[in-house]
């Protein structure tokens, strides 16, 4: 499914599917207000609720992201289906967010990794069968060397059978982290866990890593 065909699938009661793309959100609230920045998000979000079609704006920031996460975690071939999918509960759900306490990227990767729980055993299928070879790394910064080596389709057999010994919700904490890119707080509140416990679950989900790759650890977006 494209972005396209995903934006109308959102395109529910109280207005059609776009003819074009939207203006990023950073424009103006409907009481002619500057919307920028993530806490602004849930203005925007919670406006879609009586305005459906601002519910495009949303869209138009994130699915790209979510997209990314996915197909990273999960192979290009599922990424399509459920970043939709992610995107279409969202919609259907978006009256009970609460921006006082919530934040939009959060609240939506963690209804993107709801949906991931669903294709475990694809995610360790793939890491096994698609990294068979190691892949050379990319240019580009730190960062993105990271993303290229975490992925199903990139991953290097040693780091694949480490990543296949996390348990499953500590390996969920290092894949926000080292993928989407979320901060500590983030992946607290995607995931309706404690701080402390997204910094117990991804130093547990850290440690099995480094055992089985001699003591370093390439999820670590930081140089060391």
């Amino acid at each position: 499914m494209t972005p396209d065909l995903a934006l109308a699938t959102v395109a529910l009661p109280g207005g059609s599917a776009r003819a074009g793309r939207s203006s990023p959100v950073g424009r103006s609230t409907s009481a002619g207000h500057e919307v920028t920045g993530a806490d602004e998000d849930g203005l925007v979000l919670e406006s879609s609720v009586r305005q459906p079609d601002r519910f495009a704006l949303i869209f138009d920031r994130y699915f790209p992201q979510v997209h990314a996460y996915v197909a990273r975690r999960l192979g290009t071939d599922l990424a399509d289906d459920l970043a939709a999918e992610t995107f279409l509960i969202a919609f259907r759900q978006r009256d009970r967010f609460d921006r006082r306490s919530g934040v939009v990227r959060a609240w939506l990767y963690g209804i993107a990794t709801n949906l991931i729980r669903r294709h475990r055993r694809d995610e360790l299928r793939a890491w096994r069968a698609t990294a068979k070879l190691p892949v050379p790394l990319p240019a580009g910064g730190h960062e993105d060397r990271v993303a290229a080596q975490v992925t199903a389709e990139g991953a290097s057999p040693q780091l694949a059978a480490a990543l296949a010994k996390v348990a499953g919700r500590d390996r969920e904490v290092l894949m926000l982290v080292a993928l989407g890119g979320l901060s500590y707080d983030e992946v607290a509140a995607a995931l309706g866990i404690a701080y402390g416990t997204v910094c117990s679950r991804l130093s547990r989900a850290r440690r099995v890593v480094r055992e089985h790759l001699g003591d370093t650890d390439p999820t670590r977006l930081e140089e060391d």
